[in-house]
């Protein structure tokens, strides 16, 4: 791990070198109390629009209840700049994209594939609508894996010509945030990522579940 990249320390670097410009930046978020910091630390420096995509959560009720808080999270925190786009969701785009996958660990090679598919949408909109930057939240979480998103960052950007913020989020106390913010704005926190197979494990997610789904 001596050669880890210090991913805080490159998005610091980047925020710098802006100056007084005010890029464009498309912002993957995958659930308000991940997006919550992260639009705090960057609406100063970017006018952001976030792109709400997430084919894998299950299930629909789950879909619909986490773009809610969001579309709530961002009206009532009233940030500067800030604007919400929410993608279409077909649960079909995550299953076709992980098929095999099913039985692998979690943070093993179906959420790589997961990290990909909501990433290079992000990377893909940002392309087609102008945008200067493009990042996701998902590196705020404990649970993600930033060399892999970061990685995947790189390749999309290589790919779609617009550039990556490099980023951990949860690094320099930003998961702390998240959760003093989604206490102060009362967040629903859900128990489980997003998808069937990472809320295996998690009583909460079994309650909840859309007795209606079949896989």
């Amino acid at each position: 791990m001596a050669n880890r990249p210090n991913y805080p320390k490159m998005m610091e670097q980047v925020l710098l070198s802006l100056g007084d410009t005010r890029p464009r930046l498309l912002l993957h978020a995958c659930c308000a109390p991940c997006s919550s910091a992260v639009l705090e630390m960057l609406c100063g420096f970017f006018d952001i629009t976030i792109l709400y995509y997430n084919p894998n959560i299950w299930p629909a009720s789950e879909y619909r209840r986490r773009a809610d808080e969001l579309h709530q999270f961002v009206k009532r925190a009233n940030l500067p700049g800030i604007t919400l786009v929410e993608d279409a969701y077909d649960q079909s785009e995550f299953y076709t994209a992980v098929a095999g996958l099913e039985n692998e660990p979690e943070r093993g090679g179906r959420c790589t594939v997961c990290y990909k598919l909501r990433m290079e949408r992000a990377a893909k909109y940002a392309a087609e609508h102008g945008f200067d930057w493009f990042c996701t939240t998902l590196s705020i979480s404990p649970r993600k894996d930033p060399e892999k998103i970061n990685a995947i960052g790189r390749a999309l950007e290589e790919q779609y010509g617009v550039r990556h913020l490099p980023n951990e989020f949860k690094r320099k106390e930003g998961h702390k945030r998240s959760l003093e913010l989604s206490a102060q704005y009362g967040l629903y926190r859900q128990d489980w990522c997003g998808c069937e197979f990472s809320a295996r494990g998690s009583a909460p997610a079994r309650q909840t579940a859309d007795p209606d789904k079949t896989s």
